[in-house]
């Protein structure tokens, strides 16, 4: 028994791995898309529910939004949350921020803010007055016994 619960632990590790490394080239092989701006849906959770019961298990959440262009700066003009009703929350801005060339920065929500749920969201709007390469936008979720990213996606160009 001692040796079956060993081989299943390492085939558990093995397919975590190869899940892992073929998720990571799938992201590599991106083409590098050049815009002007964007408005980008991120997934955000303010908890998740786990075990067969469902137990609600809180989280933080880190907004990240990092300009990836190495030679021009992007504004983002708006980073607004909203909770799993689609119901505005917060706007996280009171006025655009400039982001300069390779700087990132975040928003947070705190691990005893619960207004979100399992379905939040941020809505982020980003400009610039030149073509640029994209942000990475995502989120960043953090609990006592898990953690994981959420990348954002463009609903609007």
């Amino acid at each position: 028994m001692h040796k079956n619960g060993q081989k299943v632990k390492f085939l558990f590790l093995v397919a975590v791995l190869i899940t892992f490394f073929l998720g990571a080239s799938a992201w590599a092989v991106q083409d590098i898309i050049l815009s002007k701006g964007q408005t980008v849906y991120v997934p955000i959770y303010s908890h998740v529910y786990t075990g067969p019961k469902g137990f609600k298990l809180h989280l933080s959440g880190i907004l990240s939004v990092r300009n990836t262009d190495s030679r021009n700066p992007i504004t983002i003009v708006a980073a607004d949350y909203y909770d799993s009703e689609g119901n505005l929350v917060r706007h996280y801005l009171t006025e655009p921020i400039e982001l300069k060339a390779m700087a990132s920065t975040r928003y947070i929500i705190k691990l005893t803010d619960k207004k979100g749920g399992s379905g939040a969201n941020f809505i982020v709007k980003w400009t610039s007055k030149k073509e640029v390469n994209a942000p990475l936008i995502e989120s960043v979720m953090i609990g006592t016994r898990i953690s994981f990213v959420s990348r954002g996606q463009v609903v609007r160009e």
